[in-house]
């Protein structure tokens, strides 16, 4: 049987070895760096394990939890504080974001909590939703000009960006409307983008719009490469793949390996190693895209704090001032884009904390420790010190813009799927199942 080499160990890549080796084939992975999971991963601060990405999957659709289910994680899932978020505006107050929203998409643009934000010259020109025609807007290819087409700019720039740079570090104008599944569809039923919302979340299962895991997000790595384990499927790691073809890949020659161990050419140059077989990549940006344009990819930083709970300036700071976090929205002084309460919103945080505050801020370019607690000062409303801070930690990860398809070869990840663990995992599981058709297919010829 021919064997199917998946490059990647991401997410994307351990859901499609698994599916792969469900049906019966033969799977290899190789991964580059020493561990797998992309941009699920863990670290320790202060002695906590944390998540160092991502830290909750979207509960819409249902995708994420089922899979979780199918992996015996069902137990694990849980659900954040029930308190809404909040918002920093561009007049630098804080406020609740609103409770009926979606992405931000207010489902009633004259609310008092929808005019506190964005004014009540942008929340009148958000009324227009309900007087225009259905279908105006329904082709719009982000959902920026969705909303925008529908409520204007006010609306958009003052609320759903701040809210969709949170989620999906990138503007409205820059995420397909497919990253809210079946709100044109909705909005073409209701002729009203507003009442689209209002159906999309009471149609919603009861619960957050989003959860996590136990222990966090990282579990689900641990229980795909526990999977692969089981079924006898080799994760090889510091394997880097310099060329990708559809039968094989070219190995990138290690400068550490030992000489006896290489091939040498006639010209006395060491042959890279080829893998033969079915290739799958979930590597960003190692398959060039169908439009021959490079791959794009865009930094997002973490900064992780602990605090000192006890110290007397923080008293406030136990009761969560500003629920589960703080958005923020452009042209602020304050460069975060988000703020995550860590200790607040996850109950299991909480208690490994054991009596620490825990949080979590977002940028697009490198931050400091030091900025890091002046913006959380002015998000929270509670002064935070160094003299506060237990330990600290920066992360930054490289995230794949998204390509056109390549006709040659399979690919997976979010560069192909779209941002959030829904999507990575939905394609993932689709592929594996295109690509067992086939072979199904090629073997009866």
């Amino acid at each position: 049987m021919t064997e199917t080499l998946v490059v990647g160990a991401g997410v994307a890549g351990l859901v499609l070895a698994r599916e792969l080796v469900l049906q019966g084939r033969t799977v290899r992975v190789l991964e580059a760096s020493d561990r797998a999971g992309g941009q699920i991963a863990r670290h320790e601060v202060a002695g906590i394990p944390l998540d160092s990405g991502a830290e909750a999957f979207a509960t819409r659709g249902g995708t994420v939890r089922a899979y979780l289910e199918r992996l015996g994680l069902a137990d694990r899932i849980v659900a954040p504080l029930d308190a809404p978020a909040w918002l920093h505006a561009r007049d630098g107050v804080t406020v609740p974001l609103p409770r009926v929203s979606l992405m931000g998409i207010p489902s009633a643009p004259l609310a008092e909590d929808v005019v506190r934000v964005v004014g009540r010259r942008a929340a009148w020109r958000g009324m227009l939703d309900a007087l225009l025609p259905g279908p105006r807007g329904a082709n719009a290819a982000s959902l920026g000009a969705l909303v925008r087409a529908r409520m204007g700019d006010g609306i958009l720039e003052r609320l759903v960006a701040p809210v969709v740079e949170g989620i999906h570090s990138k503007h409205p104008d820059d995420l397909p409307v497919s990253a809210a599944p079946g709100l044109v569809h909705a909005m073409l039923q209701e002729n009203s983008l507003a009442r689209a919302v209002t159906r999309l979340r009471v149609d919603a299962p009861a619960g957050s719009l989003v959860a996590g895991l136990e222990g966090g997000m990282a579990t689900l790595v641990d229980a795909l490469l526990a999977e692969l384990d089981r079924y006898g499927v080799p994760v090889e790691y510091g394997v880097r793949v310099a060329e990708v073809h559809p039968d094989h890949v070219v190995l990138a020659a290690d400068p550490d390996a030992d000489p006896a161990t290489l091939r040498i050419g006639e010209d006395g140059d060491p042959i890279p190693e080829l893998r033969h077989g079915e290739i799958v990549v979930a590597a960003p940006g190692l398959v060039d895209p169908a439009d021959g344009r490079p791959a794009v990819t865009t930094a997002t930083h973490l900064v992780t704090l602990v605090v000192d709970a006890a110290h007397p300036d923080l008293a406030a700071l136990a009761d969560s001032p500003r629920g589960t976090g703080v958005l923020v929205a452009r042209g602020t002084a304050v460069r975060a884009r988000a703020l995550t309460h860590l200790s607040a919103k996850w109950a299991w945080v909480r208690e490994a904390a054991a009596g620490r505050e825990v949080l979590r801020l977002s940028y697009e370019s490198a931050p400091d420790v030091d900025e890091a607690l002046r913006d959380a000062s002015a998000l929270l409303g509670v002064r935070l010190t160094r003299a506060q801070l237990v330990d600290s930690a920066v992360t930054t990860w490289q995230r794949a813009a998204r390509i056109a398809a390549p006709e040659s070869i399979p690919l997976v990840g979010e560069q192909i799927s779209g941002t959030g663990l829904a999507a990575v995992i939905d394609h993932a599981h689709r592929t594996a199942e295109e690509l067992g058709a086939r072979a199904r297919e090629q073997e009866s010829l």
